[in-house]
């Protein structure tokens, strides 16, 4: 039962760490940065402290752990020279002088709360005693493939989209995301669901569906869609964009004759 206490103390003190480097920086969008590599530390000290190193273990842990790598790798590159997130500085100008105070409690501490409970699946399997893998475990990891596929390459397109000159104040409407307006999102949730299959057959692993919930209602709900799209709420072609494309789940564009 200690084992579950590492975990926890661990992100306490990675998120106090990022906390005070955000404070010295003037920049609470670190910790946006430093979201995959909480996964990371979650998913390896469960599986160090796990008494029981099995193939389940050794499959859920790497598949969070080259998650995590991905997503922080992109993070960075993504933020790397650039000043704090808009959306910080508008919470900074709001919290005024007790920003730094709000910030370690909304920011931070959320953060670290939300990186267990959707890392609780990995921390499951490694500590519980293990079960056998078979087949079903194998079109787990298939599907947790596509979805790595979906949100890497989502990535990559946008990323693209956005370096070349020529499509400065245009939206990003090709690629996977002709098919949905978050391909991002869709692909993360899609790998979380699989995570949780990974973790089902082990004692109590039907409590891991609580991951896949979370990270969906807000990738959906709270700071995904909502945050991505309210630049774009007064832009006519987004507008337009959004009434033909699926905001979450991928399907064929729709037109006029098809409403």
């Amino acid at each position: 039962m200690i084992n579950w206490l590492v975990p926890p103390l661990i992100i306490a003190l990675y998120m106090t760490i990022l906390w005070v480097i955000a404070y010295l920086k003037h920049d609470n969008s670190i910790a946006d940065v430093g979201w995959g590599i909480g996964f990371i530390l979650i998913a390896l000290s469960s599986f160090i402290l796990s008494p029981y190193r099995s193939a389940r273990s050794i499959i859920i842990t790497l598949l969070v752990f080259i998650w995590g790598v991905r997503i922080s790798y992109y993070l960075v590159k993504r933020s790397w020279g650039r000043a704090e997130d808009s959306r910080y500085q508008a919470l900074r100008d709001a919290w005024g002088e007790h920003q730094a105070v709000k910030a370690f409690f909304i920011v931070f501490v959320l953060q670290g709360v939300l990186m267990l409970i959707i890392s609780y699946p990995v921390m499951l399997v490694n500590f519980q005693f293990p079960v056998a893998v078979g087949l079903p475990e194998c079109a787990a990891i298939f599907l947790w493939c596509i979805g790595m596929l979906w949100e890497a390459l989502g990535d990559f397109q946008l990323a693209q989209f956005l370096k070349n000159p020529v499509n400065r104040g245009r939206i990003m409407k090709e690629g996977l995301w002709r098919y949905t307006r978050h391909p991002n999102y869709f692909g993360e949730s899609l790998m979380w669901w699989a995570i949780f299959l990974i973790a089902l057959p082990v004692a109590y692993g039907w409590t891991a569906i609580i991951s896949p919930l979370v990270l969906t209602f807000i990738l959906l709900r709270v700071s995904g869609v909502p945050l991505a799209e309210k630049p774009f709420e007064n832009n006519p072609e987004y507008q337009q964009y959004k009434s033909e494309t699926n905001t979450f789940f991928p399907w064929f564009a729709r037109t006029e004759n098809s409403q």
